[in-house]
């Protein structure tokens, strides 16, 4: 049903992202790839100065940033990119796991050679960082699959879930990086994962991405598993 006319009288056409969305933007990527690691604690007047800004605008974009979980703020003295405990990594890929084992679901019941071909572009790109030898390539092209993957569930819901998710899992892929012996052992899960897929062998898709899944948390959390067993407490909860 159309708004009857003069209903929103305030409201402008956006004609370009704002100052605190491009400066939140820049953050966030900083913090996804390790560019500000982990616990690096963010000074207001330094980056004021170095994106040439008021601190309105960057007060604003940090503010997005603590509703997004990515940075934590401590009262007397500012904001810190979080850490990721074990018992974040365990929450991050309990819930990816929920959430991607509903898009393999529904990527086994559509057009199965279609996101397997989407899939299989961004192996190649993983395969081709891992050749250059870039590992910061190599991770975005990982994260990357997982984004395919959950976009071609058509799932509008799950898709909006796993944004913040992807956002601290590119920080665990950074991490990750140091863990692999033979980086080709990446390409090599999200190859298996694609042939099970593109087979129709649900039974195999759902053991290989629960592997994966199991694989990254142990690599990162050693002595956790999703599979059972000690479960560690997420930071901040009771």
């Amino acid at each position: 049903m159309a708004l009857p006319p003069g209903t929103l009288p305030e409201i402008e056409p956006v004609s370009r992202e704002s100052t605190a969305a491009v400066i939140a933007r820049q953050l966030r990527d900083a913090i996804m790839t390790g560019a500000l690691p982990p616990g690096t604690q963010l000074g207001e007047t330094e980056l004021a100065s170095r994106f040439q800004v008021s601190r309105g605008p960057l007060r604003e974009a940090m503010q997005h940033l603590v509703s997004e979980g990515l940075l934590r703020s401590e009262r007397h003295r500012g904001l810190f990119v979080i850490d990721l405990e074990p018992g974040d990594v365990y929450d991050i890929y309990a819930a990816r796991s929920a959430i991607e084992r509903a898009a393999m679901l529904r990527a086994l019941r559509g057009d199965r050679d279609r996101i397997a071909d989407l899939l299989e572009q961004t192996v190649v790109e993983m395969a081709t960082a891992a050749s250059e030898d870039d590992p910061n390539a190599l991770s975005t092209a990982d994260l990357k699959f997982h984004e395919v993957l959950i976009d071609a569930s058509g799932s509008k819901r799950l898709v909006r879930m796993a944004r913040t998710l992807l956002i601290e899992t590119r920080m665990c892929l950074t991490a990750l990086q140091s863990t692999y012996q033979r980086v080709e052992e990446r390409v090599e899960e999200h190859t298996k994962l694609i042939q099970a897929l593109r087979d129709g062998d649900e039974e195999t898709a759902l053991a290989l991405l629960e592997a994966h899944m199991e694989d990254a948390v142990q690599r990162l959390a050693p002595g956790t598993s999703l599979r059972g067993g000690h479960v560690p407490p997420v930071p901040g909860n009771a």
